[in-house]
């Protein structure tokens, strides 16, 4: 295995002090141009790539950042890694991925285990069915920055990142409710997640606003997967009173719903209309195609990891709360006849 270039290298090489060459290749201004000059150009001729945990060791920082997700399988969280990376890279940070598979035990299993000397803070997107976010706060306050992303904390105090789940779930339905549909039900995430009860109110307030009886048994709670979806849906169809359109919590779960009205030979938009939430490529490939609200995942993930790197560089750095808007993308799954 080729050695790895290091200052000491380029220091023999040209006959100057470590400290020296390592003061050129921070820029500093106290190092001869000329000499400083001759640094870099041996620097780049030798493809010397800095050692951030060497140098975190000197300046209290390794340029690795945790990233904790309950999954990389689908498009909204691989969209979310995508806007952390630009950022991160940006800065000459490192990512260390942690997937809970959406399990609240696994979850805290790799917060207890962490090596947090090697981190400079977390970007966190909760697991589902988490009684407690304890384990988080103790990493705080142990003085490893927090940010959570998406699936927030509610109770802890720290920046979090959120697309705008009440106003978008309040757009959804109202979307329903003007292409006349009026039996509207919802099939929720977990219940206890922060953004789960955003989209309720939503959809709860929405129907209010239009004087529109809501129904308990036409809310339903699970997980966020294509059987979920499903499932709750043949549950909807089996009661006494149908619905006429569906909100789902997101667009997997909308999809579900969607295989099993194909199932029952109910035709999508003009018997029932069916709307999710995320935009997920899948949604245009789909027939009908999927009327969704979409997020901002990119964003989500690049405005999280640029407050995480203030909230490292500044010790005092007051948490910030940002909301993003989602926006409604109409298509034949809400249309009476296309």
């Amino acid at each position: 295995m080729a050695h790895a270039v290091t200052i000491k290298d380029i220091a023999k090489i040209l006959n100057v002090s470590v400290s020296t060459v390592s003061r050129a290749l921070r820029d500093t201004h106290d190092v001869n141009k000329e000499t400083k000059e001759r640094i870099l150009a041996l620097a780049a001729e030798l493809n010397y790539k800095p050692n951030f945990n060497a140098t975190g060791l000197a300046q209290g920082s390794t340029h690795n950042i945790g990233v904790v997700l309950p999954f990389i399988t689908n498009y909204y969280f691989s969209t979310v890694i995508t806007g952390i990376q630009e950022v991160a890279y940006d800065n000459n940070y490192n990512i260390i991925l942690y997937i809970t598979n959406d399990s609240p035990e696994r979850e805290l299993s790799i917060i207890r285990n962490l090596s947090l000397s090697s981190l400079d803070g977390l970007l966190v997107s909760v697991s589902s069915n988490s009684d407690s976010c304890g384990h988080f706060q103790e990493i705080i306050n142990e003085g490893t920055p927090v940010v959570f992303i998406d699936r927030v904390a509610r109770n802890i105090d720290t920046s979090k990142i959120m697309q705008d789940d009440y106003n978008g779930a309040f757009e959804a339905v109202e979307h329903l409710i003007e292409q006349g549909y009026s039996k509207i039900a919802h099939i929720a995430g977990p219940k206890g997640l922060d953004f789960t009860e955003k989209r309720l109110n939503g959809y709860l307030d929405a129907l209010k606003k239009h004087n529109i009886s809501t129904r308990e048994e036409w809310i339903i709670y699970s997980g966020f997967s294509q059987e979920c979806g499903e499932t709750d849906t043949i549950h909807l169809l089996k009661g006494e009173q149908r619905p006429d359109a569906i909100f789902a919590v997101n667009d997997r779960k909308a999809i579900g719903a969607m295989l099993a009205l194909k199932k029952k030979h109910i035709a999508i938009g003009r018997e029932m209309g069916v709307i999710g939430f995320t935009d997920d490529p899948i949604c245009e490939l789909i027939s009908p195609s999927l009327t969704t609200i979409a997020e901002p995942a990119f964003d989500i993930g690049r405005t999280g990891c640029e407050l995480l790197l203030k909230h490292i560089s500044k010790k005092y750095f007051h948490p910030h709360e940002v909301i993003l808007p989602g926006k409604l993308i109409a298509r034949e799954s809400t249309m009476r006849s296309y």
